[in-house]
């Protein structure tokens, strides 16, 4: 199995670059996101490599980094997570950006992936909730939460909002968020009233 390679960058294709590693060109898959990272042709390269061994074939995917090796794994174990949504996602979102979607259950953001409508988003999310930190969660998921925390905590119309969405039964976290995200969408002096209906618009997503 192939888990690194290390060459120069021979070409480019739409979803694949071709590694030239001692004179021999390594098809690799990537996401849009990893293309675009790429050196310029001719240039050193380091990808982590993912082999997949088919009975008539061997494709390889490559990531930047081994943590985004890493989702791109755990993407593959939600039902109906192939490869080819699997790189959009990680195309559309980077490592932080995903796991903070995970974490607050945004959907919205999960479905903004070619390929992903609202039931898979909410499967990707239920499914890696508790998978995710194990591939570390990063310095996005941390950071948002501190921002949402920070504008509810601010007190008036956001804190009863929050207060009247848990009393409904929606979990503290998920209530900050969306109350958060009702907010920034809302504009200031929104009422509690308004809050709370496009907080419960953000939990229905």
């Amino acid at each position: 199995m192939i888990g690194k390679l290390k060459g120069r960058v021979d070409s480019l294709g739409d979803d694949l670059v071709i590694v030239d590693v001692g004179g021999v060109g390594y098809e690799v898959y990537c996401s849009a996101r990893t293309l675009q990272r790429l050196p310029a042709i001719g240039e050193a390269v380091t990808l982590s490599i993912e082999t997949e061994m088919r009975e008539d074939a061997i494709r390889l995917f490559g990531f930047t980094t081994p943590l985004e090796r890493e989702w791109y794994r755990l993407l593959h174990t939600v039902q109906g997570v192939g490869a080819k949504v699997a790189l959009a996602v990680l195309g559309t979102l980077d490592v932080g950006e995903l796991a903070a979607a995970i974490a607050l259950k945004d959907t919205a953001a999960i479905s903004r992936a070619p390929g992903v409508g609202k039931r898979l988003a909410e499967r990707i999310a239920a499914e890696l909730k508790d998978k995710a930190p194990a591939a570390g969660l990063g310095d996005a998921v941390h950071l948002r939460l501190q921002a949402d925390l920070a504008t509810v905590r601010a007190g008036g119309p956001l804190a009863d909002a929050v207060s009247a969405l848990v009393n409904l039964g929606y979990p503290q976290l998920q209530a900050n968020a969306a109350v958060a995200a009702a907010a920034r969408e809302a504009g200031e002096g929104a009422t509690t009233e308004v809050l709370i209906r496009r907080g419960l618009k953000e939990l229905a997503r």
